[in-house]
């Protein structure tokens, strides 16, 4: 039998100091976020006394009843869902399919084209000119203005390429031994070994159509294509430019503040991406650290 290992008081001392480290960081991490979840579910009125708690004072629900309740903010969320599900897997599928391109050897003016799109991430032609080639091309005031511009994104095209760089080489030979063409080995050989980053990115995308808010106030003005992070941005700023004694005594018929209702828009934005990031963790974690820029 083996011997257990002799226990060091000093090894003890830096265990405690170890727990105790981890135990604050977390509390420092996690408090601010939950902090923010009980001041949006507790009464306005009462949240302003301050202080912190970790339960609710008094319970109330006003403020995402306040947000919830509205007809545009409703549609909203339709837009914004319909974006990330649409957008995510195009954007997911252009940038897998040119960053495979991209690790062909026999690709024409190869690293011409690297230096290219690497030169795009340091360098653009500004908002203005990019305004007006989306108008030009018809993407104002429609949904697909929403899609199109994102379907690619550089950075997580060297993320992907890196990726599919390290696959062994025979691998790719041996289907095209065996008849596959480029196609058949994009589809049934480079997408399921690189589902870790391609995860990856499809979280960084999804995150990016779902935080998205600047390019529904810039390039549409129809109610109906504004997206839920535009509309509570106008809720927002609708309780901080309102006359101060309407609001004031609105604030306390209905039981909501500006804080209230910012507190409560940061949840209802925050909560479904939270909720989906734990089913991808472990593919985040490996595509991050096998797909990085070497």
């Amino acid at each position: 039998m083996k011997k257990r290992k002799k226990t060091v008081p000093s090894d003890v001392v830096i265990d405690v100091l170890k727990v105790l480290f981890l135990i604050f960081a977390v509390i420092i991490c996690v408090y601010p976020f939950w902090n923010i979840f009980i001041v949006s579910i507790n009464d306005a009125t009462d949240a302003m006394r301050g202080g912190l708690y970790l339960l609710p004072r008094k319970l109330s629900l006003a403020s995402y009843a306040n947000i919830l309740g509205r007809s545009t903010f409703q549609h909203s969320i339709l837009v914004t869902v319909a974006r990330t599900l649409i957008g995510t897997p195009l954007a997911v599928l252009v940038t897998s399919a040119l960053a495979y391109v991209m690790t062909r050897k026999d690709l024409v003016a190869r690293k011409p084209l690297n230096l290219i799109f690497i030169f795009t991430m340091y360098f653009g032609g500004g908002m203005v000119p990019y305004y007006m080639v989306l108008k030009n091309l018809g993407l104002l005031d429609n949904f697909l203005v929403y899609i199109l511009p994102g379907l690619l994104s550089v950075y997580n095209m060297i993320l992907v390429r890196n990726y599919i760089e390290g696959m062994p080489e025979a691998l790719f030979e041996a289907a095209r031994i065996d008849g596959a063409n480029d196609l058949t080995i994009f589809f049934r050989i480079v997408i399921p070994l690189a589902k870790p980053i391609i995860m990856t990115i499809a979280l960084f995308v999804a995150i990016s159509q779902w935080n998205s808010w600047f390019d529904a106030y810039l390039y549409t003005n129809s109610q109906s294509l504004k997206t839920m992070q535009s509309i509570l941005v106008e809720i927002l700023n609708q309780y901080q430019t309102s006359d101060a004694g309407a609001s004031a005594a609105n604030q306390l018929s209905q039981s909501i503040t500006p804080d209230s209702i910012r507190m409560a828009a940061t949840m209802v934005t925050t909560i479904p991406i939270i909720m989906v990031y734990p089913f991808i963790q472990k593919y985040f974690v490996k595509g991050i650290m096998l797909g990085s820029v070497k």
